[in-house]
């Protein structure tokens, strides 16, 4: 009887290229996945950017509202002041210059506290620019270094940017 040859180097040849189209197969989906996230992490950064610019728009339109009526108030006291040196001081026009400039007064502060609002919202969306940005360029270097552990970091950063950017959408 014939032995029967088991060609086993061919048979290991086999093994070994299929552990390595796997091994690249899960390569690719890993790099896709990557891929995948580092757009969504683009994505809210540029979500992020845009409010942190409007609100830094906002507060500063509000700080300018805020000087002027604060220069108008200033200007009503001494409108009242020169009334009230005049030689024949005018009560009634004396009172609605101080009574306009207390309202004038409500207007700065309410402008005022706008934009330290609007600065407020702004620095927390540019926290979260600023980790969303991290996380980017860590996904990067994770692709590049084929270190999956360096993309959990960049997810787990992003995330911290998210979370920013969701407390500035939350209602005060």
């Amino acid at each position: 009887m014939e032995d029967i040859e088991v060609p086993e180097e061919h048979l290991h040849e086999q093994i070994n290229e299929t552990v390595e189209e796997h091994r690249e197969d899960k390569q690719q989906r890993w790099v896709f996945y990557v891929a995948i996230s580092t757009a969504l992490m683009a994505v809210f950064a540029a979500v992020a950017s845009l409010m942190a610019g409007h609100h830094s728009n906002e507060a500063v339109i509000e700080q300018i509202k805020a000087s002027d009526n604060w220069a108008f108030y200033q200007a009503k006291g001494i409108k009242a002041e020169i009334k009230r040196l005049a030689q024949h001081p005018d009560l009634a026009a004396i009172n609605k210059e101080l009574s306009d400039q207390q309202k004038i007064k409500k207007e700065a502060q309410q402008a005022g506290s706008a934009s330290a609002a609007h600065l407020a919202k702004h620095l927390l969306l540019a926290r979260a620019v600023t980790l969303l940005q991290i996380s980017i360029a860590v996904a990067a270097i994770s692709i590049l270094t084929r270190k999956p552990l360096l993309w959990y970091i960049s997810l787990s950063t992003a995330m911290a940017g998210v979370v920013f950017l969701i407390m500035d959408l939350l209602p005060e």
